[in-house]
């Protein structure tokens, strides 16, 4: 089994978010963070042929930079990451999976279904970054979603404090009334991208990547 370049991508972003990680049998992978804050679901390139649980992802996908061209030998208990030409290779053990965190599929069809949205915008990379960069120089976590005006505003501002400096954006967007929703910024661990994002007034959000089969369902602050 060959890794490719994009899965290794979606998983080095699951390992932002748990390092506990379960790929079941199939080519769906999916996380959930230890707080169950941040929920996704990614379907991959590759087929898995077995359950496997993973303790530490990030470490595994260190054991995986090893060797050029990683391939995977699965045993039922552990596999064997070799190189392209087969002379270097890794022994890498799996962790029993009722002792790791990782959603279940119940979890995933009940977000998979949601449909009641109370608004939706689009979300490129460059806004995100712009977003994530005033964060980063105003000191602040907390992004406001209005609708307001005929239009979709994100505000970077300080929960605490209303008179604290702020940074806003309009994105395009609808919604059905005016309101406004709280993400936490921390919890936008997305692998970079344009998004149709949806909110919902039962406190959470949907990240649709637009060109990845990957989406994010992300809990709103209360």
């Amino acid at each position: 089994m060959n890794i490719s370049e994009n899965t290794m991508q979606i998983l080095k972003n699951y390992g932002t978010i748990n390092p506990n990680f379960i790929a079941r049998k199939g080519n769906t992978i999916t996380t959930v963070s230890e707080a169950k804050n941040i929920l996704s679901s990614c379907n991959i390139e590759e087929q898995f042929e077995q359950d496997i649980g993973i303790y530490d992802l990030n470490e595994f996908l260190n054991v995986l930079s090893l060797v050029d061209q990683p391939k995977l030998d699965m045993e039922e208990k552990w596999c064997t990451v070799k190189d392209a030409t087969g002379r270097s290779k890794v022994k890498y053990f799996f962790t029993d999976s009722e002792m790791l965190t990782a959603p279940t599929e119940k979890m995933i069809e009940n977000a998979s279904n949601m449909n009641d949205f109370a608004a939706t915008f689009d979300l490129d990379n460059e806004t995100l970054s712009k977003v994530k960069r005033a964060a980063g120089a105003l000191g602040h976590s907390s992004m406001k979603i209005e609708w307001i005006n005929n239009s979709i505003q994100l505000t970077v501002f300080d929960t605490e404090n209303p008179t604290s400096n702020s940074f806003a954006i309009e994105v395009p967007g609808s919604a059905e009334n005016n309101g406004n929703w709280v993400i936490n910024i921390n919890n936008l661990k997305i692998v970079p991208g344009d998004y149709e994002v949806k909110v919902s007034n039962k406190n959470i959000s949907n990240f649709i990547h637009k060109e990845k089969p990957i989406q994010y369902w992300i809990a709103l602050e209360k």
